[in-house]
């Protein structure tokens, strides 16, 4: 039977669909990627905001049309699933089985009885990546104790539960063995690690054994401001395959709006944790995310916010207008902002970021950086690669470069930048 996957999405439902996929290594199915040639087609969904239950509502509608033709079973699992439940029974009658996520350990049984053929794997021991064998995700704990006002986030996946030190070591090494080079460390909140479990952040302890392992590049992301401890950064800067590289939502620049948000410290705090990673880590990139237009949002919270990207400088950022989710606190507060100023703001937030991001930019031509080489563009001639400076998510920008030799893909080589152009720069590849 050829199968399809399809998984929406953050890299943390990446994770959770490899681990489904491996469930289908059987000799009974055939993985297929051309979706109009599968027999059966699961759908991993997010749920987090309005564009991404939108996407996840079109992607099963579309995928549902399918079954007029060869399709005979269409699976539908994740957060969309976890939080719309009873609705997608009864709107999606195409849909053959669908799965929450805390019904994720019997998948192999559903699975089983859907179609009338023995799953011999359990889930979470099988993974199996779905992009390339030499970056993968590591994700250390599920769900999240933060309360924020606007995040849907709890009411999915519920509290945190972190995953034991010694379970994601072992996972960890089984990617290794598989051929992973570059282990980006993935959760809600990768600073509370551990709380649940010992009583106290154990991040550090977590990478410090991560280190160990036989990888090039170790990316930690989604870090809270105010659980960034100097210990952590100590601990961060021994290790020798830890990258400088910083993910921190700090979601506003207003503490008028943080405290609305319902999120944790001020705007100084923010100042001070950067300058204190700046310290440990004069190279370091930061990159964070913002919301543009949460309710009580004006003029003067707005400018406060583009004084501090451009105070910061920030050498990644990604932002959202504000999406009212269903039983969050922010759904019903006064003085919502209306659609057009939340896009005008939005477009004036990243024309500035643009502005940093070119100035950085400039500033890196004729320096030299180590790259992960990840594709081929025969029609431009030239191959795409990634530095420290860029996770594998795309939104932080690549690296082109043009090699008279040939370059083999997922390995390592240094280049020099050359040029740039926008988001990206150029260059090529010493000793070529």
């Amino acid at each position: 039977m050829k199968i399809g996957f399809i998984s929406l999405g953050c890299a943390k439902n990446l994770v959770d669909s490899e681990h489904i996929i491996g469930l289908f290594d059987d000799p009974f199915f055939e993985y297929e990627y051309d979706l109009k040639k599968c027999d059966a087609i699961l759908i991993n969904t997010c749920g987090f905001i309005l564009s991404a239950k939108s996407e996840a509502i079109d992607t099963i509608l579309e995928i549902a049309e399918y079954k007029q033709d060869r399709l005979k079973k269409l699976i539908v699992t994740g957060c969309f699933v976890q939080r719309y439940y009873e609705e997608c029974l009864e709107e999606f009658p195409e849909v053959d089985l669908f799965v929450k996520i805390e019904d994720y350990p019997k998948l192999p049984e559903l699975l089983s009885e859907l179609f009338g053929h023995r799953f011999i794997h359990s889930y979470g021991k099988n993974r199996k990546l779905v992009n390339n064998s030499y970056t993968a995700y590591l994700k250390i704990s599920d769900g999240c104790d933060n309360r924020c006002a606007y995040c849907a986030i709890p009411l999915i996946r519920g509290n945190c539960r972190s995953y034991s030190i010694e379970d994601n070591v072992a996972e960890a090494r089984r990617l290794v063995e598989a051929g992973v080079k570059e282990l980006n460390v993935v959760a809600q909140d990768t600073t509370y690690y551990g709380h649940d479990l010992y009583g106290r952040f154990a991040l550090k302890d977590l990478i410090r054994e991560l280190d160990k392992l036989d990888l090039h590049w170790i990316r930690i992301l989604y870090m809270y401001p105010d659980e960034i401890e100097e210990d952590l950064l100590a601990e961060m800067s021994r290790c020798q395959k830890v990258l400088p590289y910083f993910d921190i939502p700090i979601q506003y620049g207003s503490d008028k709006i943080l405290k609305l948000m319902n999120r944790r410290g001020t705007v100084q705090l923010i100042r001070d944790k950067i300058a204190l990673i700046r310290k440990y880590f004069p190279d370091a990139i930061i990159r964070t995310t913002m919301i543009v237009g949460f309710p009580h949002e004006t003029d003067e919270s707005f400018r406060e916010t583009l004084e501090l990207v451009k105070e910061i400088g920030f050498d990644s950022l990604g932002a959202f207008t504000f999406s009212p989710e269903d039983d969050t606190p922010a759904i019903d507060m006064d003085e919502q902002v209306d659609e057009e100023t939340k896009q005008e703001r939005y477009e004036q937030l990243m024309k500035l970021q643009q502005q940093i991001v070119l100035k950085k930019n400039e500033s890196r031509v004729g320096k030299t950086f180590e790259v992960l080489i990840e594709r081929y563009e025969t029609l431009f001639d030239r191959y795409i690669g990634r530095s420290y400076m860029s996770a594998p998510d795309g939104i932080d920008g690549v690296i082109y470069i043009k090699s008279e030799k040939e370059l083999k893909i997922g390995d390592f080589y240094e280049v020099k930048i050359s040029s740039f152009k926008d988001y990206d720069l150029i260059a090529y590849p010493l000793n070529d």
